[in-house]
């Protein structure tokens, strides 16, 4: 199996079609339906079924794309790895980011990262299931590091740097009926809506979890992908909500409390996969992050 093989495969799951594939890596797309033919061949298998419009994965081709994925970001990191060592720190970083980095003083960070480290170039991303999707990101090879919230163990391939962590805060609307109690259980809420993130985000999966494992079920009648914002919405009356304890709250607008039997915390972490070296690019960038954090330099 050759890598090349591997990246038209790629192609074509990312472009959808034979003919776009071939646009992408400057082949004619008998090339690219020639080099599919001999990869199926080798493998024994059919990898797609095309259609009138799309060239759809066969369960084969499923199981051979997280492994591909894989194979073609460990053959960059060994690229990068030898760079690394004849030219030093340079090259791209793709660093994945939360809706909340603004918790970081993120262009204060890369600045100091790019005045000892000209030669880097960054890409900053924001997915859109949050934390859950950037870990699968740096898994696959498609970002080097990312800030995340990762409740509970860490996920296989990751490793996690604990920058922060922050205590999470129940918030009621104003008049709400248990607005007089400075504590209060979930099962006291189960009649509310609930505003909360997206599944995926740190804090909706904090809160998911404490719901489990009261063996409850709430209802979320708001998804809201700005965490900072949730307390406006609180404060409008459309439900209620949890989070973190950075997040501005104007207690004239809303009642603050406590939940009580659950130690709600949102962490923050600095994720780095482990199933790839770890290009010298990525330590120093992890480096000066956690060199920030260290300070209070860069948490607002």
């Amino acid at each position: 199996m050759e890598l090349r093989q591997l990246e038209v495969f790629l192609a074509v799951v990312d472009t959808g079609t034979f003919t776009a594939a071939g646009r992408r890596l400057h082949l004619v797309q008998s090339a690219v339906s020639a080099t599919l033919r001999a990869l199926e061949t080798e493998l024994g298998a059919r990898l797609f079924e095309r259609t009138a419009r799309r060239a759809v994965l066969t369960d084969a081709g499923l199981a051979l794309l997280p492994e591909a994925r894989t194979a073609l970001a460990a053959t960059a990191a060994a690229r990068s790895a030898v760079a690394d060592v004849r030219e030093g720190v340079r090259g791209p970083l793709a660093v994945g980011t939360m809706t909340t980095t603004h918790l970081i003083d993120l262009p204060r960070l890369l600045g100091r990262f790019q005045e000892t480290h000209p030669q880097v170039t960054i890409s900053l991303r924001t997915l859109a299931h949050g934390s859950r999707d950037l870990e699968a990101a740096v898994v696959a090879g498609e970002l080097d590091v990312a800030f995340v919230s990762v409740p509970g163990r860490t996920p296989p391939g990751l490793r996690l740097r604990p920058l922060a962590r922050f205590p999470m805060h129940l918030l009621l609307p104003l008049g709400h009926p248990a607005a007089d109690a400075r504590e209060i259980t979930l099962a006291d809420l189960l009649a509310d809506r609930w505003i909360d993130s997206p599944p995926g985000f740190g804090n909706r999966t904090v809160v998911d979890a404490a719901f489990a494992e009261d063996s409850l079920t709430r209802v979320v009648g708001i998804e809201v992908a700005d965490v900072p914002t949730l307390p406006a919405y609180v404060a409008a009356g459309l439900g209620v909500a949890v989070v973190p304890g950075y997040v501005p709250v104007d207690e004239a607008t809303v009642h603050v409390r406590q939940v009580r039997g659950h130690d709600l915390t949102w962490p923050m972490s600095l994720a780095t996969s482990i199933r790839r070296p770890e290009r010298t690019v990525v330590r120093s960038f992890a480096a000066v992050v956690e060199e920030e954090i260290a300070s209070g330099a860069s948490i607002r």
